[in-house]
């Protein structure tokens, strides 16, 4: 189980971090950002979650908003399985999480 919880939290890193990246990088770039292959790569990575908050989200919110929404959807399964990663350590004992 506590593999488990550890891959769902490596996943949810990750899309964080790239969303994060593909936020400041289209900061940077500005209009050009379409052109940028590492921004490409930034979106494929993060075009599955973006694709869920969608699902997710009234028509009523723009289609620009919706990458914060799966920001801040990520952010919320982050603290939910980071907490429930340490209540399995705690209940393991913290040799077995190392």
């Amino acid at each position: 189980m506590l593999i488990l919880v550890s891959s769902i939290k490596l996943v949810v890193e990750i899309a964080l971090m790239a969303l994060i990246g593909q936020f400041l990088l289209g900061l940077l770039i500005g209009r050009k950002r379409d052109d940028n292959m590492f921004y490409g790569v930034l979106e494929v990575l993060t075009r599955p979650f973006v694709k869920l908050a969608r699902l997710g989200t009234p028509r009523l919110v723009l289609d620009r908003h919706v990458p914060l929404a799966a920001f801040l959807l990520l952010a919320v399964i982050w603290v939910a399985v980071t907490a429930y990663k340490i209540k399995l350590c705690v209940e393991l004992g913290v040799q077995a999480c190392r």
